[in-house]
């Protein structure tokens, strides 16, 4: 099964081709996927190069480093992300609480030192200059997390990227049809409006861009996003699902929203993460409306890679845009906050589009 996911992450994710150079960075824990996947780059002909993080890594840095040591940039990430054709993220995480009571005044010095990187990897990726895949490795902390055994987690990864199926590429394929009729519809609209039980909100998303993701920039997909105009932004939304920030869980997260700026919000659990990233600039505005469309995730968690997908959901991101919709707010961070959409509805100019958890078009 991992030659299987090494096959669809090269093949369809990446479409790498002879010559291009490609870098494939994870974790140790990942080694046995990170081989086949520089297995099949070799077999075509890519260039590729690997980098495997240890446990602790960023935790020394943090605790350790001084100033000259926070601000150095990695010199092979950051000419992959400058000039090379493609790049892999395989997440593989030893504990998710790694950055828990670090010093923060040196994780906002490293964040500040790695953002001119971040822009050029979202303009390249934007563009696909830089071919971009971040995908998930099965670890005993992310199944803790999700509240699964490692085996049962494992088989959670493999049946949402489809590859229980015999032929995963052509399973990815009809996504990808399937999901540009929607785009195609959503390109030609201006207000769009969410409704469920405990949300209300509408946005124009005019002469912006609506994006088909099938399963190439993240592997597995099953949604399509665009940036709203940024001061459309009107009403209240009410988003169920818990999600994590910082390495810690934030759960039942209320905004309202006036002309695209969030002026009240609460959390049941996470008050006090929420309060600290509203505090971030471009935080209270969104960068991303989506809806997601794959059925093969059912339940969440904790996981924003699976969770923002899970077929009969919305999710809003607060925070930066990504520049190949036309979204045009600025942000440090990019949080993803998800909404049972099962018992709700969605409207596209005044025409119901989307009920209890479905398309309807």
């Amino acid at each position: 099964m991992i030659k299987k996911y090494a096959h669809l992450l090269v093949n369809y994710s990446l479409s790498l081709n002879k010559g291009e150079r490609v870098l494939i960075k994870t974790t140790t824990l990942a080694e046995d996927l990170a081989r086949e996947v520089y297995r099949e780059a070799i077999k075509i002909g890519a260039i590729p190069e690997v980098e495997l993080d240890f446990r602790g890594k960023r935790r020394i840095l943090m605790e350790d480093g001084n100033d000259d040591q926070l601000s150095f940039l990695p010199t092979l990430y950051e000419k992959a992300i400058k000039e090379y054709d493609a790049y892999i993220s395989m997440r593989a995480p030893f504990n998710h609480a790694e950055d828990k009571g670090l010093n923060k005044e040196n994780l906002k010095k490293r964040s500040e030192a790695l953002s001119p990187i971040h822009k050029i990897y979202s303009e390249r990726t934007g563009t696909r200059k830089l071919k971009r895949t971040l995908c998930e490795y099965p670890t005993d902390a992310s199944a803790q997390i999700a509240g699964m055994a490692l085996e049962d987690y494992q088989n959670f990864i493999f049946r949402a990227c489809k590859l229980y199926d015999k032929d995963p590429i052509a399973s990815w394929k009809k996504v990808r049809t399937s999901q540009q009729k929607i785009v195609n519809y959503l390109n030609k609209t201006d207000i769009i409006r969410y409704k469920s039980l405990k949300s209300d909100v509408t946005f124009s998303v005019k002469g912006r861009t609506w994006i088909n993701s099938d399963g190439q920039t993240n592997m597995p997909s099953g949604e399509v996003f665009t940036g709203p105009i940024e001061d459309s932004v009107n009403g209240k939304v009410f988003f169920d699902y818990p999600t994590m920030f910082k390495g810690e869980e934030v759960r039942n997260v209320e905004l309202q929203i006036t002309n695209g700026k969030v002026i009240k919000w609460k959390a049941e659990t996470g008050q006090d993460l929420l309060d600290t990233a509203m505090k971030i600039k471009g935080a209270r505005y969104f960068g991303e409306v989506a809806i997601g469309t794959n059925y093969d995730i059912t339940t969440p968690t904790k996981n924003i890679l699976f969770d923002e997908k899970i077929g009969g959901t919305i999710h809003m991101a607060l925070g930066q845009s990504y520049h190949q919709t036309g979204g045009r707010n600025e942000s440090l961070i990019h949080w993803d906050l998800i909404s049972d959409m099962t018992n709700g509805s969605i409207y596209a100019d005044g025409t119901m589009i989307y009920e209890n958890g479905k398309f309807i078009i």
